[in-house]
């Protein structure tokens, strides 16, 4: 599957999460060419502030495969990580990070405390944002367009 392959999945996940009444926000694991872990946000759904999108597809994928370390992982996710997901990201030693939407008030990526650039951050994927930009960002206007 291509990259934008696999964020059209991701984005499927953010229109599910949308359908729970969720912040739209999905994220799909990929290994050796497959899908193996795919959320969309939970927060409301689980009462649980850190079901981001990430942190539960970071979840299901070490289950997946047995193992805390996600090496040969690539994770797409529809809006720039926040910390929490960008650490988490990080600790799971995930090979590489696609976003789509860019986040100047939460991201942590690019924007923010840019976790991957800090002294305390162990590893760093290989990022690669703006990808399914313009669907994901439309998606996050369109909903808090609707909720004002």
């Amino acid at each position: 599957m291509s990259t934008r392959s696999f964020m059209d999945l991701a984005l499927k996940q953010a229109e599910i999460a949308i359908s729970l009444g969720e912040v739209p926000i999905g994220c799909v694991i990929a290994h050796d060419g497959r899908v193996i872990a795919s959320a969309g946000n939970r927060t409301l759904t689980d009462l649980d502030p850190t079901a981001h999108a990430e942190m539960i597809a970071i979840r299901e994928a070490a289950k997946t495969l047995g193992s805390e370390r996600l090496i040969d992982c690539d994770l797409y996710v529809t809006l720039e990580p926040c910390t929490m997901c960008a650490s988490a990201i990080s600790f799971a030693r995930i090979r590489r990070l696609y976003y789509g939407a860019s986040d100047p008030k939460g991201g942590a990526v690019d924007n923010g405390v840019r976790f991957f650039a800090s002294a305390t951050c162990h590893h760093v994927p290989e990022v690669y944002p703006s990808v399914g930009e313009n669907e994901a960002a439309t998606l996050l206007k369109d909903f808090f367009k609707a909720r004002r």
